[in-house]
This record gives structure tokens, C-alpha cells and sequence, in this order.
């Protein structure tokens, strides 16, 4: 498990323990990448592959998966609510947080991220295969949908024009949240429709919370980094990007790995 005085360390874990587990019939690794097709280049030997675009949103509307399709995903994954999920991918877990936010927004308590994702575990020479895996269904159950842990729209929108005493959490790039670009440097093809900002926000990039090989900085160094703009526990706090899988990075950190109270992600 995770070091570094974390409120949940059981949320995270390490290459080491994941290495140390790829036998165990009780934990299941999943990944999530942004570049869809990076598991079928190689991935962590028994990992399921879930592809963000066509399975963690639904197809028609924008809206997260159901319930009912996130209960079949982690069946099909050979996962009930005894086993041990594990979530780890590129880009220092973008996705793998928002499959992670979304395990717990529909109730699932036994799940992790792997510290420093994909790119550590490959920086490391560990193993990978292209042989995607096959396991018997298991009955996975979810509770109801968490908004406790989620923003919507109108939330966000009533929250900024009646001034309420909400700390929002702008997480993507410097120029993302000036306007001077719409949409991440390296994903041009993704942007947003208007420049910007929420007014009120402020600017705290994801990737300030991670150390060079994609690991979390310690609790003392995150909650510096927050306070340091004024984000502290007593705040109700809301993290958003463009879609949602940056401020699910930001949540973990924020709830998981800082225990603030009160965290949503406006995806």
C-alpha cells in the first residue's frame, strides 16, 4: 500500500504491490488510457482494457455510464465487491482516476489507483503482454449514484451567481484557463467550445500534484500546494478541466489522498 501520510492510503498502490499481485485471484487491474489503443500495444500482464470513449460515457447523451452498464463492465471484468480493482493507465492515471471516481460514485469501496501509472510501470522494464485476458462473470453489485462526489450544471451555475462560499478548482493548463488555448497542447483536436475560465475559479494544475515519474507528491506537499491558493478542508471544494478525467485526478488527490470532506468533480 501507499506511504507519504495520505488520509487513505488503502486508495493507492505501488508497482511493487502490484508486481507482487499479478497471481492473485483476488485483485482485478483494469486500464484506462486515454490513447485508446496503448493496451493493445501492451499492457500489465491480466489487466482488462476499458476504452473511456465507448464504455465509460453514455453513447447518446453526455452523461457518465449507468449504473447498470458499470455494474456489467466489472462483471465482465471477472470483479465482484470482494475483489481488489485496481485502475492504472497513461498519462499519470488521467482516466484511470475518472473510472476510479466513477467506481465510487456508484458505491465501490474496494478499489485503488497504481501509483505513477502506465509510464512508471513501463519506465521500470516490468513485464507487458498483448494478451487480452478472459475471466468468468461475477455478480457485481452498485449502490445508487454518490452526488455527494459529483457537480452538475446547474450546481456549479447557482453556486457562482449566489456567491456561495464553494472553492472551485480550475485543473487544466495555464493557457487552457486563460483562454489562450481550448484544449490541452498535445490534444488539439479536442477542444472546448468557448476560452475561459469559471469566474471565481482558481487555477491549480493536475500535474503540480506529481513528482517527475508520475507518482503523488507527499500529503504535506499537496496540501501546501492547495492551501497555497486557498483551498483548505473547510471548503466545499469543486475540481473541473474539459470532461472531467484531469478533475478526477484533482478529486483523488483531494478526497482520497487529503481527505477534504467535501469534494466534487464537475465533469
Amino acid at each position: 500500500m501507499a506511504t507519504g501520510n495520505y488520509a487513505r492510503p488503502e486508495a493507492l498502490v505501488s508497482t511493487d504491490w502490484v508486481a507482487e499481485h499479478l497471481k492473485d485471484p483476488s485483485v482485478r487491474l483494469i486500464e484506462v488510457d486515454v490513447d485508446t489503443s496503448a493496451y493493445e500495444q501492451g499492457h500489465i500482464p491480466g489487466a482488462v482494457g476499458w476504452n473511456w470513449k465507448t464504455q465509460l460515457q453514455d453513447p447518446v447523451r453526455r452523461d457518465l455510464a449507468s449504473r447498470e452498464e458499470f455494474e456489467r463492465l466489472m462483471s465482465e471484468a471477472g470483479a465482484d465487491n470482494n475483489t481488489a480493482v485496481v485502475f492504472y493507465g497513461d498519462n499519470n492515471n488521467w482516466f484511470a482516476a475518472w473510472a476510479y471516481w466513477q467506481a465510487r460514485y456508484y458505491g465501490a469501496t474496494n478499489v485503488r489507483l497504481m501509483n505513477g501509472g502506465r509510464v512508471k510501470w513501463t519506465a521500470e522494464k516490468r513485464p507487458l503482454t498483448k494478451e487480452a485476458p478472459s475471466y468468468t462473470r461475477k455478480p457485481f453489485r452498485a449502490g445508487p449514484p454518490d452526488f455527494s462526489l459529483r457537480a452538475l450544471r446547474d450546481y456549479v451555475y447557482q453556486a457562482v451567481i449566489n456567491g456561495a462560499s464553494i472553492g472551485l478548482v480550475d485543473v487544466r493548463s495555464p493557457r487552457e484557463f486563460s483562454g489562450e488555448l481550448l484544449a490541452p497542447e498535445h490534444l488539439p483536436q479536442e477542444g472546448s467550445q468557448r476560452g475561459g475560465h469559471i469566474p471565481g475559479a482558481v487555477s491549480i494544475p493536475w500535474n503540480t500534484v506529481v513528482n517527475e515519474d508520475g507518482t503523488f507528491k507527499s500529503a504535506d506537499e499537496l496540501r501546501r500546494i492547495y492551501a497555497n491558493k486557498g483551498i483548505t478542508p473547510e471548503w466545499e471544494v469543486i475540481a473541473y478541466c474539459r470532461i472531467g478525467e484531469r478533475s478526477s485526478h484533482t478529486w483523488f488527490v483531494l478526497h482520497e489522498l487529503l481527505g477534504y470532506p467535501k469534494v466534487r468533480n464537475y465533469d
